[in-house]
């Protein structure tokens, strides 16, 4: 089978995103378009990144408006995962000050919380429990609600 030939569904999406010129671009749509945790971003989107989808100059025929509109999407997608990833750095960073506070008090963390403290996300929380680590005389001062 030749990919032009191939049905423009999803399951064919992978597929279609190796074609070029308008089969490309068609198919970078269709992944635009799916829901953002769709499985196929998770693949294809690292690919395009690394094959340099986002360095690619625009063409000089009747699709460049739908050419522009892709690359519009794929470049805020691209920095959605950007700020993304910057922001689970952040929170990584900051769960791990908390255990850092608590290992220099002296106060043993159980690895049930410990596993609770790493997998926090949200940002004032982890401030919250980091300035209570610094002054904390055992977990329960950090944690109330999980000790």
């Amino acid at each position: 089978m030749v990919l032009a030939e191939l049905p423009r569904t999803r399951a064919t999406l992978l597929l279609r995103l190796l074609g070029s010129g308008r089969r490309f671009r068609e198919a970078v749509a269709d992944l635009a378009a799916l829901p953002r945790d769709a499985w196929e971003k998770s693949v294809a989107v690292p690919l395009l990144l690394h094959f340099g989808l986002d360095q690619q100059e625009p063409t000089a025929n009747e699709e460049d408006e739908v050419s522009a509109a892709i690359r519009a999407w794929f470049e805020e997608y691209t920095q959605q995962l950007r700020d993304e990833g910057r922001n689970e750095g952040r929170a990584e960073e900051a769960a791990r000050a908390v255990l850092t506070a608590l290992r220099v008090r002296g106060i043993a963390v159980p690895d049930i919380l410990r596993k609770r403290i790493l997998i926090e996300k949200d940002p004032e929380i982890l401030e919250r429990w980091l300035e209570r680590a610094i002054v904390a005389a055992s977990i329960a001062d950090v944690l109330p609600d999980l000790s």
